[in-house]
């Protein structure tokens, strides 16, 4: 790869992981626009795991909170408010994992991502999840904080995330739009999808890290610590912004954002 691509990638993915805009469809579309030969799954992997560093630290005190409450519920204590906050983060992950496992079985994020049916998916996916962001946030009463959250509520909320397998959906917008609809504040709702992403990364970073342990390529592995740098600090100042901007503001530009973006493909698609 080249430095301007590795650069791209990075920034794109470190901006886009945490805003609801879809990092995933940024991820695939770069490329295509620009021209520019695919990244490849590893390095899409190693822009993922810098974020995955970036989120621990914005979040170390919450981290360190799930660990206790991890430690109380092995301990017959489920009722701490550490134990419902890692409560809520195990069950809206488990969704994730088992679609996640059946649509890597069957192919199916490679059929999603061919070149003759990505714009249209990640076209229609941008437009109406937009959508539906604008609605829980515009309408959504605001009553609960993340640790108030029942088990049921952390369900849908996984359910939600695991849609996000189609590209386009955006985890971190889907993930916000239920919790929000669920009566989380735009504050909260953030929280819970940032925490969220962190065993959902995990995973899939955990995969992509022995992929490149078995190829044996050096500058593969260079590149991907280049990369996953990058996307590190790139993650860490989105979020501290995007956290500063929705504790007095709207989700109404990022909306408008998937609006555009998704008219654009699908042009691109249909025409």
């Amino acid at each position: 790869m080249t430095a301007f691509h590795l650069l791209l990638v990075a920034i794109v993915q470190g901006i886009t992981e945490f805003l609801p805009i879809s990092s995933s469809a940024h991820l695939i579309l770069a490329p295509k626009i620009t021209g520019a030969a695919d990244q490849g799954q590893l390095i899409d992997v190693a822009v993922h795991v810098g974020t995955l560093v970036a989120v621990l630290i914005a979040f170390r005190r919450d981290v360190g909170e799930g660990f206790v409450g991890l430690l109380d519920m092995t301990r017959g204590s489920f009722d701490t408010k550490a134990a419902r906050l890692a409560r809520n983060i195990v069950i809206a992950t488990i969704p994730l994992l088992i679609l996640g496992m059946v649509f890597h079985k069957i192919g199916m994020m490679d059929w999603m991502r061919a070149d003759e049916r990505a714009f249209m998916i990640i076209g229609w996916t941008t437009i109406i999840f937009g959508i539906l962001l604008w609605i829980a946030d515009r309408f959504a009463p605001t009553r609960r904080t993340l640790e108030s959250t029942g088990w049921s509520e952390a369900v849908m909320v996984g359910i939600a995330q695991a849609i996000a397998l189609i590209p386009g959906t955006s985890r971190s917008g889907i993930t916000m739009t239920a919790a929000r609809f669920l009566g989380l504040s735009r504050t909260e709702a953030a929280r819970f999808s940032m925490l969220l992403a962190i065993p959902a990364i995990l995973a899939g970073g955990t995969i992509g890290i022995l992929d490149i342990l078995k190829s044996g390529s050096f500058q593969l592995g260079v590149d991907a610590l280049i990369a996953a740098t990058l996307s590190c600090v790139a993650a860490l100042a989105a979020i501290k912004l995007f956290m500063g901007y929705i504790a007095s503001a709207t989700m109404t530009p990022f909306v408008i954002y998937r609006l555009i973006l998704g008219a654009v493909l699908l042009w691109l698609a249909y025409t």
